[in-house]
């Protein structure tokens, strides 16, 4: 494969999937992740994606406006979303991490059910603003520009004062030896804040974030909830984290 066709593959997946790390490209694209750093480190440098630790991410990003048609496993997102709007119950006080699995779970839930969903993410908030009975309230702080989400002591601090009955968290990887785990340090902080500010908190992973690891523990494996997936409950690729006791939906 040529250097300007691989490129523009790089450019393509960036664009599909919002960020991508360098050893999805590498192995896609059949190049040592020493090549696929150089082609993102040229690609940055003409403004065509950013380069960010371990991959890239695209450098267009709409508030909350996305082309569903974009969204990354978008089929196995809704069949996640379905799933975990049978947890809900009304009079609910909920906190959501960003993530385009939580974004469609906002778009999916149903128009009769009343609730409370604080979340620091921009274009979750802006999907539950459609809703006509969820009070929605964003969390401020510093906002990171790739994820459009806030950051930051001040979110923190925010979650720390509340008191919710569920949270939903967009799993980045899920394993049974590290449990969850995630790429961005201050999202990790985060995400450890909404478990302690939560009577009980759902994790929803699609098939690609299982069995992987990232650099900054969320939460460990006995100390995890309840995970929403989009396989079938008696496939065989969750029978290792049903035999280790894990509460799958």
């Amino acid at each position: 494969m040529k250097k300007k066709e691989r490129q523009q593959k790089i450019i393509d997946e960036v664009s599909i999937n919002r960020r991508v790390n360098s050893s999805f490209l590498s192995e896609k694209l059949e190049v040592s992740e020493d090549t696929i750093r150089r082609d993102i480190k040229e690609l940055d440098d003409r403004g065509l994606l950013t380069k960010v630790h371990g991959g890239a991410i695209s450098t267009i990003q709409k508030l909350y406006h996305y082309n569903e048609d974009v969204i990354y496993n978008r089929e196995n997102k809704v069949r996640i979303a379905l799933k975990a709007i049978t947890l809900l119950e009304d009079g609910m006080v909920i906190i959501m991490s960003g993530g385009t699995t939580n974004l469609i779970l906002a778009k999916l839930l149903p128009k009769k059910l009343k609730a409370t969903i604080y979340t620091y993410s921009l274009p979750i908030a802006m999907q539950l603003t459609e809703h006509p009975l969820i009070e929605t309230i964003f969390i401020g702080g510093k906002i990171h520009r790739s994820s459009m989400v806030t950051t930051g002591i001040d979110v923190i601090q925010y979650l720390s004062n509340l008191r919710a009955n569920l949270c939903f968290i967009g799993v980045s990887a899920l394993s049974l030896e590290q449990g969850i785990t995630d790429e961005g340090y201050e999202v990790s902080l985060i995400k450890k804040a909404m478990i302690s500010a939560s009577q009980h908190t759902v994790y929803l992973a699609t098939y690609n974030k299982l069995n992987s690891i990232l650099n900054y523990d969320v939460c460990g494996f006995n100390d995890i909830g309840t995970v929403v997936t989009d396989f079938e409950p008696k496939a065989p690729e969750l029978k290792a984290y049903k035999n280790a006791g894990l509460n799958l939906v």
